[in-house]
């Protein structure tokens, strides 16, 4: 069996000075890019929105959290940032397509789980943006997929707003079966 490598929505507008900056966001493109050369199977999740998305804070029926509007397909903030490593072989998977759905997750409406397996892999490494939202929802939906589930917590960056919930999310995902490690432990297992 394989393993694949997960990079979390690395793109302009998550990155400092975006329309939804994730502070350190890029400080973390370098350890990213490192790992990509270890995997044989390499995916990129992206939001991709459509203008009248309803996560954006001037769309009032949105009830759970509200935001900037933030990588709008075409636009140069939905683009992958400069310094990623952005493999030709890869699987890249968009969400957020639908207006009318919030999509954190990579597995969510995308075909990912299938094409995962059909590349026999059952082990997946999460990194990327952000910690406490995409990172979290991609990992659990990965472990409800049936793959093993690591997150590389120094390969994300979270919101942390409030203050603390990038420390919770990681301890439910502790909680649920996600392993948390760091590059360090990943060595050359997993190729």
């Amino acid at each position: 069996m394989a393993k694949a490598l997960i990079v979390v929505d690395l793109q302009n507008d998550f990155c400092p000075g975006g329309a939804l900056g994730v502070a350190g966001g890029d400080e973390i493109i370098p350890v990213i890019n490192r790992l990509i050369n270890s995997f044989a199977v390499v995916v990129y999740t992206r939001d991709r929105h459509p203008e009248n998305h309803v996560s954006f804070a001037e769309n009032p029926q949105f009830t759970d959290k509200s935001w900037p509007p933030h990588c709008v397909a075409g636009t140069p903030g939905a683009d992958f940032h400069r310094d990623l490593l952005v493999r030709p072989d890869a699987i890249i998977v968009d969400k957020g397509t639908d207006p009318e759905v919030e999509a954190y997750s990579g597995f969510q409406d995308t075909g990912l789980a299938e094409k995962l397996q059909a590349r026999q892999v059952d082990t997946v490494y999460i990194t990327g943006l952000a910690t406490d939202y995409c990172v979290k929802a991609t990992a659990l939906d990965a472990l409800k997929a049936g793959f093993r589930t690591f997150v590389v917590a120094n390969a994300c960056r979270g919101v942390d707003s409030p203050p603390g919930t990038v420390e919770k999310a990681l301890n439910e995902l502790r909680a649920a079966g996600v392993e948390i490690v760091t590059d360090d432990e990943i060595g050359s297992s997993a190729e």
